[in-house]
């Protein structure tokens, strides 16, 4: 069985939720070979997607919104990217079509999984392959959200969505209306690797959970002075920046380390508004710091939901900058109660079922 999946290069979060839905495809179907065709960093597919025997094709297929950083969004620079990219995509449609159609086996059934770039379903078309969404929004909704220019580049988007077979909607959802059927899935996010006592061990921990922090802003990061840390002395804190390490009371993770190996020893996660962090930290009982951030759709929804279903405390981004970070202070309890953590392996059923038809 194949499965072909193209992931947005937007942002790690995608990569990291694809993966989660893969590594549970593969426990119940070992015969499955993987295509992971995105632009994602060779370096970051290997350590996300661990365990699994993969092709990787280093191909764009979206945009996204060009950032800046981890909270900021460039709407100019954004439109020039999608004009540039509409003109490959042709080629590029063509080129993998046609190294696709060698390299599957004769009388394989085939599914593509798409979370989000609407060009595949060019590529599905192409090929005459079932294409399934995976996500929680869609460009489409982004780009309308910021108006101007990108409307035209909604419209477009919505078009191509609408092209698909079904949507595995992911939790905290914008709105999808793309006119397919809708599979609701639950949180989905990968277990740790390591066991506590064997993640402990390696980075030599000793600090309490209950003042233990993970500080991680997806691929992009966020600038911060090390000092800020040192202000919180009774506070370990993992970071993913390395120049953070450099904090009295920080330990920097080592790149073949996941976020989500090491959040069994924190009791916070100190992050920007993400699927993929929120669905990590929530399946591993952590609580919530959440930088807020604007002019991005999707992160308001996720505030929204992370208030209702999780414990958070959310933050400008000026008290951050300012380390004023209350962590001496209890985090806020849920509105509501916390959502189910099965959506990998629900969409993973979605999956087998989509390859079982297509035989």
């Amino acid at each position: 069985m194949l499965v072909v999946t193209c992931i947005s290069s937007h942002g790690f979060g995608h990569g990291a939720r694809v993966a989660a839905v893969l590594q549970a495809l593969a426990a119940r179907q070992p015969a499955c070979r993987f295509v992971l065709s995105t632009a994602l960093p060779a370096a970051f597919l290997r350590r996300t997607f661990v365990g699994l025997n993969y092709e990787h094709r280093s191909c764009q297929w979206d945009v996204g919104v060009v950032q800046a950083d981890a909270l900021g969004s460039d709407p100019e620079a954004t439109v020039q990217a999608l004009e540039r990219l509409e003109q490959q995509l042709p080629q590029q449609i063509e080129a993998e079509a046609r190294w696709l159609e060698h390299w599957r086996q004769a009388h394989e059934p085939v599914v593509i999984v798409a979370d989000v770039p609407p060009a595949a379903a060019r590529l599905a078309e192409r090929l005459g392959w079932p294409l399934l969404w995976h996500g929680n929004f869609g460009w489409d909704s982004i780009y309308a959200d910021l108006g101007g220019p990108l409307q035209e580049w909604a419209q477009s988007s919505l078009a191509d969505y609408r092209r698909g077979q079904t949507l595995l909607r992911c939790p905290f959802a914008l709105p999808m209306p793309w006119d397919v059927p809708v599979q609701p899935l639950g949180l989905g996010a990968s277990e740790p690797r390591f066991q506590l006592e064997c993640i402990a061990e390696r980075l030599n921990w000793r600090g309490l959970r209950q003042r233990s922090a993970l500080l991680c802003f997806g691929g992009l990061g966020l600038p911060l002075e090390p000092a800020l840390l040192q202000s919180w002395p009774d506070w370990q804190f993992l970071v993913v920046n390395e120049a953070l390490a450099q904090a009295a009371n920080a330990t920097w993770l080592a790149e073949d380390l996941r976020p989500v190996d090491v959040m069994p020893l924190c009791s916070v996660v100190i992050t920007k508004p993400g699927y993929s962090t929120f669905a990590e930290a929530l399946s591993q009982d952590c609580g919530l710091v959440v930088v807020e951030r604007s002019g991005f759709a999707e992160a308001e929804v996720l505030q929204k939901g992370l208030q209702q279903h999780g414990f958070h405390r959310l933050l400008t981004r000026r008290a951050f900058e300012q380390g004023q970070w209350l962590l001496d202070q209890p985090l806020a309890q849920p509105q509501g109660l916390p959502l189910p953590t099965d959506g990998a392996a629900s969409a993973s059923e979605w999956v087998f079922a989509a390859l079982s038809q297509s035989r």
